[in-house]
């Protein structure tokens, strides 16, 4: 039989590891949401160390500070049928703590994957559709960030009211590389058009110079 002592020892031990797999640490910054039975429990918890019932509940750490989300790789096909590549879109975002719960109970602790990575890429699919080439890759980039940023925090006001969009950070688009060689071309025929606008603007002012020095001479 086991003595006493083994049983005590036995004991303590189990004890141990029920307690070590009850404590979980929530970090600064986080909001910790549980799940009993795969439900969605209602209580949430703040920084600091906390209790919950092993192998019956468990917890998940959602991000309440501001975070960059970062969407990658992202095909778009214009109004003219060119499909072009964005590299990675930057979405900075944060959540509110008093959002937690009603976010994660419509769209999970992966809010960000519906909410964000999808919307991303219908937005600039659907800004792409209607511009052509030379409007998403020149005329226009500029303004697809704040399109996109607008575009979301619109979907967010009622889909998810405590998500706020900060900053929205968008890479020059890949291009097929023949017409990545053209605009290049392009480029260099406007920059020789302006230095030599530039050298005729000097050439036509040190020559007026040269006829008010002829005038005063006489």
């Amino acid at each position: 039989m086991m003595s006493f002592a083994g049983t005590i020892a036995i004991a303590t031990a189990v004890l141990a590891f029920l307690v070590s797999m009850s404590i979980h640490k929530i970090e600064e910054g986080h909001i910790g949401v549980y799940y009993r039975g795969g439900a969605l429990l209602k209580s949430t918890s703040g920084p600091g160390f906390h209790l919950m019932i092993p192998f019956v509940t468990s917890f998940k750490s959602v991000q309440t500070t501001m975070q960059t989300d970062e969407v990658k790789n992202i095909p778009c096909g214009t109004s003219g049928g060119v499909v072009i590549y964005f590299d990675k879109i930057e979405v900075v975002n944060f959540l509110s703590p008093d959002h937690v719960y009603e976010t994660v109970k419509k769209f999970t602790a992966d809010y960000d994957k519906p909410l964000i990575f999808n919307k991303i890429h219908h937005e600039l699919n659907q800004f792409c559709s209607v511009h052509s080439l030379q409007e998403v890759y020149i005329d226009l980039f500029s303004d697809i960030d704040e399109h996109l940023k607008n575009a979301l925090q619109t979907d967010l006001t009622t889909l998810a009211p405590g998500l706020f969009i900060q900053a929205v950070r968008v890479t020059k688009p890949k291009i097929p590389e023949q017409i990545r060689k053209n605009y290049e071309l392009m480029e260099a025929e406007k920059t020789k058009l302006l230095i030599s606008a530039q050298h005729q603007k000097v050439v036509e002012k040190e020559a007026e110079t040269e006829r008010k020095r002829a005038i005063i001479g006489n």
